[in-house]
């Protein structure tokens, strides 16, 4: 079997995540994200047609009724006739918002030619509340998993695996500023998950590094480190193509409502291969001669 030297990558795999990394950070100050009804309040209306309607129409009707649309949207296939509206406003009331809407269409389509399948509403303290939330909760996540891989293995796993974490974390959003696509609920959901899948494959490599060290108590760590990803490569394609082939399928034939989930864990999948190859376990190397050469 070809041994390749995936430790030895570290450093230019290192710069490469690094400048992602800045140049993430660069645009949230400077572009920001595209924060959903969920995390910066508004109005979020699900309608459905009994007819036909044409999207352009719908929109040129809304705009001169003054209904101050931040998005619309059409779900599905045309023949659904279903639309998203999503109305951000920072001030008045929002259930005459949605009532509004509601008024607009009857005077134009009619009381039984349409349908309210979702009204959602979320004031903007509840929305900056729910964002704050959302953050901390991805900040948890990984200091569980922190905790949790320093009592399974090692303290200097874990270094490692958080980092990677992080990485995976970071360019994902960056990902989502760069698309401006909307940044809600759903995708805190989908970032949960991949933190998740991502320290999944690490501990699988992990407990290969720990078997390896324990029958071969003289090796050296880079040995050691590429020995184990060598033996369970396999094992991470495999995983990783099935569940990479499931998430393209749904990114691209399960709709728009799921869309924005499964493209981020499409990135995800594919991000969380390559830092637990050239970013989790190669600092774990790093980390064991820092914390040797230190004592």
């Amino acid at each position: 079997m070809k041994t390749i030297d995936y430790v030895g990558k570290f450093k230019i795999a290192s710069l490469f995540s690094l400048a992602l990394i800045v140049a993430t950070i660069v645009m949230f100050f400077t572009k920001g994200l595209n924060y959903g009804v969920d995390f910066r309040g508004g109005v979020e209306i699900q309608v459905k047609f009994k007819d036909k309607v044409a999207l352009g129409d719908l929109r040129t009707y809304l705009n001169d009724k003054n209904v101050a649309m931040s998005q619309l949207q059409s779900i599905g296939d045309d023949s659904q006739n279903e639309f998203l509206l999503k109305l951000e406003t920072d001030k008045g009331d929002l259930n005459a918002i949605s009532t509004l809407v509601s008024t607009v269409l009857t005077e134009k389509y009619g009381a039984g030619n349409f349908e309210i399948l979702k009204n959602d509403i979320v004031g903007p303290k509840a929305g900056a509340q729910l964002r704050t939330s959302a953050f901390q909760a991805l900040a948890w996540a990984i200091l569980a998993i922190m905790i949790y891989l320093a009592l399974r293995f090692d303290y200097k796993f874990a270094p490692g695996a958080i980092a990677a974490l992080i990485h995976d974390v970071v360019i994902i959003i960056g990902a989502f500023i760069l698309t401006q696509k909307e940044f809600s609920l759903q995708i805190v959901a989908a970032l949960l998950a991949i933190i998740g899948y991502s320290v999944n494959d690490t501990v699988v490599i992990y407990d290969r590094v720990r078997e390896i060290e324990n029958a071969n108590p003289t090796m050296g760590s880079f040995e050691i480190m590429n020995r184990a990803l060598n033996e369970t490569m396999s094992r991470t394609i495999i995983t990783s193509l099935t569940v990479l082939g499931v998430s393209l399928v749904m990114l691209f034939m399960g709709g728009s409502v799921i869309h924005d989930f499964f493209f981020a864990m499409t990135i995800g999948v594919v991000l969380g291969v390559y830092s637990t190859i050239f970013i989790a376990v190669p600092m774990t190397v790093f980390t064991e001669k820092f914390s040797k050469k230190h004592a």
